[in-house]
């Protein structure tokens, strides 16, 4: 009976190994689920279920085992934080100087101007997502405009807008801010996200200038047929000569102190090239960002971003090279301008330039 009775000692102590190794395999299990890394999953260390644990992996880290260790410490989540850091820190300055010029008493009659309705109308009103965007004509508004009648629901995409409806505000369900009650008005000027967008002011002059008057639209036959004959009346030297607007006429017509009598005349056209300050109050209007055409690639994300709307809509495509600022062609512009009419000309929009950190053209004025 000894041999089998040492037998039965042995399946005895195999089956206690057996146990011992399956109940260490269900501890490291337990283990793995309740410690994993929380800087990795964004959660507390806390058990968690397997299918959940599975899930977040992923969407978040898919490839985060497979790759070595030393890969694994890759910095690229802090070069997206830094930045989102740097973009953050960039419209912070842009708001600090904006409120430092606003204060400045010396600018006060080129920084400040009153909510009137003029300004008003100027404001798309986004209730859905309680967004207001300031219209400042020849910086890139029609593609601002064709995101926010996306999110009212106007339109399911921006490429099934018809071009004739973005700027038609009788069909395009983007209602402007004149249209409420002044209670509204205040109501959603305290609470809702606020922006506009930039550009370097003379550039954006000549921008005017290009579209009104040299390719002008069809559908825009006023431009050349009433604006452009009162502007060359006050203010062309040569009267016998017959060109149509010359941008030396129109620098002259917006460069004058007395411009504001034809600027009554010409109505609601002229948003087209008067200051920033007249269109959108910016010493009046806490706004929460202000864009610059310059940086529309960089400005444009943020913007979605911050108002809490880039997982629904994004900015139309920018051609390259589109926004950048063209020295050259602003001098090419002014080539032919008296120093006078360029210094006048500066005096009426230096509030645009200092509000929002433009610099002083020099090479223009000196």
């Amino acid at each position: 009976w000894l041999p089998s009775d040492n037998m039965h000692h042995q399946w005895l102590l195999l089956a206690a190994c057996f146990w011992v190794i399956f109940m260490f395999m269900v501890a490291s299990k337990f283990i793995t689920l309740t410690f994993k890394d929380p800087d990795v999953y964004g959660v507390k260390q806390e058990p968690l279920m397997l299918t959940a644990m599975t899930k977040v992996e992923k969407i978040q880290v898919p490839e985060e085992k497979r790759l070595p260790e030393e890969s694994q410490n890759k910095p690229t989540g802090k070069v997206i934080s830094e930045d989102l850091m740097h973009q953050s820190l960039v419209h912070v300055k842009r708001i600090e100087l904006l409120s430092n010029v606003c204060r400045d008493t010396a600018l006060r009659n080129l920084s400040h101007t009153t909510i009137s309705k003029f300004v008003l109308d100027r404001i798309f009103v986004c209730d859905k997502h309680k967004i207001l965007f300031c219209q400042t004509p020849k910086v890139g508004n029609t593609q601002w405009k064709k995101v926010l009648i996306v999110l009212n629901g106007a339109f399911s995409s921006i490429d099934e807008i018809p071009e004739n409806i973005v700027h038609d505000h009788e069909k395009n369900g983007l209602p402007r801010l004149s249209s409420f009650s002044d209670s509204e008005i205040q109501k959603r000027l305290n609470l809702y996200f606020k922006f506009f967008i930039v550009r370097d002011p003379f550039e954006r002059l000549i921008s005017a200038f290009k579209d009104k008057f040299v390719h002008n639209p069809r559908f825009e036959p006023w431009y050349r047929h009433e604006i452009a004959p009162g502007i060359i009346r006050k203010y062309r030297k040569n009267r016998t000569e017959t060109r149509g607007l010359q941008f030396e006429d129109f620098v002259r017509y917006l460069g004058d102190p007395n411009h504001r009598w034809l600027d009554v005349q010409f109505g609601d056209h002229i948003i087209h090239w008067v200051t920033y300050v007249e269109l959108c109050a910016p010493c009046e209007i806490r706004y929460s960002v202000i864009g610059h055409h310059e940086t529309l690639e960089d400005d444009a994300p943020y913007i979605l971003k911050e108002a809490g709307i880039d997982h629904l809509v994004s900015y139309p495509t920018i051609p390259p090279g589109i926004t950048v600022y063209n020295k050259t062609k602003v001098e090419h512009y002014f080539s032919g301008i008296s120093k006078r009419d360029i210094r006048r000309l500066y005096a009426r929009f230096e509030g645009d330039f200092k509000l929002f950190g433009y610099r002083e053209p020099d090479f223009l004025l000196n």
